[in-house]
């Protein structure tokens, strides 16, 4: 519509020499016929359900079901990495396989394994507000997942019961896209745990999630998040150093695919494992290279005839 409007104009602009008067009509003009449209949906605020470590708001679209794999290397420096595990590649720490289906456009479940403590994970996303173009500048998405461990006791009676090997993560995810290339997360949290491995540690464990995304090209992205766990109550005596999870990386589109290149100091993948857990740091060869790509697939679609 504004480009109809200046083709207009030009030509009146050129013969009564008013430019510029002749630019704000055209701009009240404009005003006038938007002023009464309904606010609209703010879409694609990340390009994927995750991010490096963190969900984002983002939900399946309904009847699509996304396959994920993720992986988490060794370090690359420090006691354990260097040349002889060339640079972690030689080892995996975590892998992970997971679906997640779409219930509606707002809901999806999901189920996923990650090879660190054979850990199974449930999990539900439900979009509870959306952004719009007018009127609301976020949108608050609600996320909850249950972690089941099913690997061995590595002792007698470590797990004496299987409620031990639970752990349920719940989170608050609230973004906002600023415009078509800069968005931001902020997803205030809680782990609750079953078991704890450290004497004194707690079992509900409060974090908050930082990330975003800055898009560099039409199909490249640099999305990083960081989550804090230290310095929330967690007591600072424990027998095991623990360190805040930071992740960034690479974010590729490529058709169906969404692929990302990323480093972190957390080997683990899902927020049951790394919230508690993360006890490499960035500054003490920590550092270990993964990447996650998802396959999107529509389901139960009806078929339509040409002829």
């Amino acid at each position: 519509m504004n480009f109809i409007l200046k083709i207009v104009f030009v030509p009146v602009l050129i013969l009564t020499q008013f430019q510029f008067s002749e630019a704000q009509d055209a701009d009240s003009l404009l005003n006038l016929l938007t002023a009464g449209k309904a606010p609209e949906k703010v879409t694609a605020t990340f390009k994927s359900p995750k991010l490096v470590l963190l969900n984002t708001n983002e939900t399946q679209k309904k009847k699509d079901l996304a396959f994920w794999i993720a992986h988490r290397f060794g370090d690359i420096g420090g006691e354990f990495g260097g040349s002889h595990t060339l640079f972690g590649l030689d080892n995996a720490q975590d892998i992970y396989f997971g679906f997640d289906y779409g219930v509606t456009d707002r809901l999806t479940l999901g189920t996923g394994r990650s090879r660190y403590d054979e850990t199974f994970s449930f999990s539900g996303k439900y979009k509870l507000l959306e952004q719009l173009n007018k009127g609301m500048p976020l949108s608050l998405t609600l996320f909850a997942q249950t972690a089941w461990v099913t690997r061995k006791p590595y002792f007698t009676n470590e797990f004496t019961s299987q409620a031990q090997r639970m752990s349920y993560y719940l989170s608050a995810i609230f973004t906002s896209k600023i415009n078509s290339g800069l968005s931001f997360l902020v997803s205030p949290s809680v782990l609750i745990r079953n078991k704890i491995s450290d004497v004194g540690d707690k079992y509900a464990l409060p974090a908050i999630g930082f990330g975003g995304r800055c898009k560099l090209s039409k199909r490249i992205a640099l999305i990083v998040d960081y989550t804090l766990v230290e310095g929330l109550g967690r007591p600072q005596n424990l027998a095991t150093k623990y360190y805040n999870p930071l992740g960034a990386g690479l974010e590729i589109e490529t058709g169906g695919h969404v692929f990302s290149l990323n480093f972190q100091n957390s080997p683990y993948i899902i927020e049951n494992n790394f919230i508690a857990n993360t006890q490499k740091s960035w500054t003490n060869g920590g550092v270990r290279w993964g990447f996650a790509v998802s396959r999107n697939f529509s389901l139960f679609q009806k078929k339509t005839n040409k002829y």
